[in-house]
């Protein structure tokens, strides 16, 4: 870089042009629906069972009326089956959300942080929660393993890639 000479001889950088960092800030998170249904109770079935759990993992996330806020839901359903049946054993569905101020996020880089960044900024207090409401239904507290929003988001990209395709090879040209 060239340099300048101020009026008294000092040696003068020019300025660099600031690269801004992204910014988020987490503003609020909070259940937004919340269902546990202890299905084994219910039906009064006793005795060792072996749970076969099953996680499905949906993301949302849409902008708010204010300048640079988003909210993103992270929706868990979580289904216990017994091993040796099939009967299911209990049934939780949970919508977490968060509500995030981020900005220098560039538009064409904002999707995948919002579906990406910002559940990963939240699942551990939904992880939490969901410890919490196995342990108080009757069972031993569930912890999730960490989830790879990475490949989630590479995952749901592809199906989407496919879904147009296959329907545009199902539409014939005009």
């Amino acid at each position: 870089m060239a340099e300048t000479e101020t009026e008294n001889g000092a040696a003068q950088q020019p300025q660099q042009q600031q690269v801004q960092q992204p910014k988020m800030n987490v503003l609020a998170q909070y259940v937004r629906d919340l269902s546990f249904e202890n299905i084994l109770s219910q039906k009064g079935t006793t005795g060792e069972v072996q749970p076969d759990i099953q996680v499905e993992v949906n993301l949302d996330a849409k902008k708010r009326q204010a300048d640079n806020q988003y909210e993103v839901a992270l929706k868990l359903k979580i289904t216990s089956k017994s091993k040796a049946n099939s009967d299911v054993l209990f049934l939780l569905e949970m919508d977490y959300a968060g509500v995030f101020n981020i900005e220098n996020v560039p538009d064409e880089q904002l999707h995948p942080y919002l579906l990406i960044e910002c559940p990963r900024m939240i699942f551990p207090f939904a992880r939490r929660i969901v410890s919490d409401v196995t342990r108080d239904g009757g069972f031993p507290p569930l912890n999730l393993e960490t989830i790879d929003f990475v490949s989630l988001y590479r995952n749901e990209i592809l199906r989407r890639q496919a879904a147009q395709q296959a329907q545009a090879k199902a539409t014939p040209d005009a």
